[in-house]
């Protein structure tokens, strides 16, 4: 693992905890020299991953649509800050530059970025970890409704299973080293029911 992209919210929540274990995360990377690649704000968990990184001495790409440069007030003193035309734009570029995903707590943007890089992934299309730091239990209500959509037939236990999840930053980065990806047909046959 080079480098990890980091989906995380454009606010820090209502938690002090969010904030400590986004550093923790940060620092991690770091110590790892795993380069971090995020959506390139400097406000929120995503100003915090990015400054905590930075303060450790880590390298940091940061990724916007020039039309939320002045909105999501874009982090002037990254390694690199890459200024893209669009939204799709800089998804398929944090999904280029990353060897894996992980998702901090954040809104519908942070679950709309891992949403699409886990349906890319079932699909095929990439052989990436997909991972969520579950941060006081945040991602628990989420993953009971993934179980839900497995139970009702709409997902593969197989793909259900393609999400690593962890609270501690340590051991959800020791996952994605340990990550080796299986072939799983997106295709529910109803006779396999």
């Amino acid at each position: 693992m080079k480098s990890i992209c980091v989906f995380a919210g454009s606010s820090v929540g209502r938690r002090d905890e969010y904030r400590t274990v986004t550093r923790e995360l940060a620092q991690a990377l770091a110590e790892r020299d795993i380069a971090l690649v995020y959506g390139g704000a400097r406000v929120g968990l995503m100003g915090v991953v990015a400054d905590a990184v930075l303060a450790a001495r880590g390298h940091v790409t940061g990724i916007i649509p020039e039309a939320l440069v002045a909105k999501e007030v874009a982090h002037a003193g990254l390694s690199e800050l890459r200024v893209v035309g669009s939204m799709h734009e800089r998804k398929a570029m944090m999904a280029e530059l990353a060897d894996g995903f992980i998702a901090l707590p954040g809104g519908w943007g942070t679950l709309e970025e891992f949403f699409e890089v886990l349906t890319w992934a079932q699909l095929g299309l990439h052989q990436k970890p997909c991972c969520l730091l579950n941060v006081l239990g945040y991602f628990d209500p989420l993953l009971a409704f993934v179980g839900h959509t497995m139970d009702e037939g709409f997902l593969k236990r197989e793909s259900g299973a393609m999400i690593s999840v962890s609270e501690s930053p340590g051991t959800l980065l020791d996952k994605l080293a340990a990550y080796r990806p299986s072939a799983v047909e997106k295709w529910i046959d109803p006779a396999e029911e």
